[in-house]
């Protein structure tokens, strides 16, 4: 069975935010919008299933902050993927990310 196209979400959205750190092969943190509202898995896993992005996962064992022991998964996607992913509207999504930020909010009446 062929594979679907990988979809874009809205750009200014938390999986937007996600899916623009993986696009540019940075590490992902747990910095706003993601903090304290959904965990990164699940917004991983919704861009996996819903959105068709094959973003690899892998786990290891770590330490908390407090000495216990703990697991931390890193999220990536291939660097054919990104690629692929760039050339076919990925940097006019990244743009659009970066202008929909700078507009001021809409003003209501």
């Amino acid at each position: 069975m062929p594979s679907k196209t990988p979809t874009y979400p809205g750009p200014l959205t938390a999986r937007g935010a996600v899916l623009a750190v993986l696009l540019s092969n940075e590490d992902q943190t747990g910095t706003e919008p993601l903090r304290g509202r959904v965990t990164l898995a699940a917004i991983v896993r919704t861009l996996k299933r819903k959105y068709n992005w094959p973003i690899e996962t892998s786990s290891f064992p770590s330490n908390a902050a407090d000495g216990r022991a703990t697991w931390a998964t890193v999220y990536s996607l291939p660097p054919a993927v990104i690629e692929r992913a760039l050339d076919r509207g990925g940097r006019d999504w990244l743009r659009s990310r970066a202008s929909a930020k700078r507009q001021p909010p809409p003003e209501f009446d």
